[in-house]
């Protein structure tokens, strides 16, 4: 192997992660949280994408992880976590399509994290990645994220990170008294709505927060 292929260090990676989280203190969608910005300078996000992109892991945008699919943008990430307030005692449904990165981000910040990762081979990926890790507070499932998780429901909050094209009522009728939900909703290869919602009195209350874009959140067999 030459030297310009040799491996990146993980000391350098995390360096790298302290430059780009830095960042995100400051400017438009600044994160305040100080729980989320130590968790994502503590996950390495370069174990959560394929080995030949691992030199890009640490910049500010989404890269391809196969099979169609991306992992999001860090920025968005801890933009997303923050505006559920996770707290320590919460349980976290997180819906993806398989790199399992928002559910390391969220794994130091809640009591449980379930994740439904909707392609099958990123999914059987992600599991691994995450036990080989440690984050034996992640509970993962392969399968239709339309469907929920109902046998560990209610959940404090539900994070999305695939956009459907309309809010799955499994989603709304599993989240808590009183939790969050974010979720990108709209058309395929458009840009989105992104939409926090609060279910108060029964009822969900929604705002839509910023414009995304996010890839499609199917069945996982499409």
């Amino acid at each position: 192997m030459s030297p310009l292929e040799a491996p990146i260090s993980d000391e350098t990676h995390r360096t790298a992660r302290e430059r780009l989280v830095e960042r995100f203190r400051h400017g438009p969608g600044a994160i305040h949280d100080e729980r989320v910005l130590a968790a994502m300078l503590a996950t390495p996000r370069h174990e959560f994408v394929p080995e030949n992109l691992r030199r890009d892991a640490n910049r500010d945008s989404p890269l391809p992880i196969g099979h169609r699919q991306t992992i999001s943008q860090p920025s968005l990430v801890a933009y997303m976590t923050e505006q559920l307030r996770p707290g320590p005692t919460d349980r976290v449904l997180e819906i993806g399509t398989g790199s399992g990165y928002q559910a390391a981000v969220l794994a130091p910040l809640v009591a449980e994290v379930y994740t439904i990762e909707i392609v099958e081979p990123l999914g059987r990926q992600a599991r691994e990645t995450l036990a080989r890790l440690g984050y034996t507070n992640v509970h993962t499932r392969i399968g239709d994220g339309h469907a929920g998780w109902p046998e560990a429901a209610p959940f404090d909050a539900v994070i999305v990170t695939c956009a459907p094209d309309a809010i799955p009522q499994p989603l709304i009728d599993q989240l808590k008294e009183g939790g969050r939900m974010i979720i990108p909703v709209g058309p395929q290869n458009d840009l989105q709505d992104l939409y926090l919602l609060e279910k108060r009195g029964g009822e969900i209350v929604r705002q839509a927060i910023l414009p995304v874009r996010f890839v499609p959140m199917t069945s996982g067999k499409d």
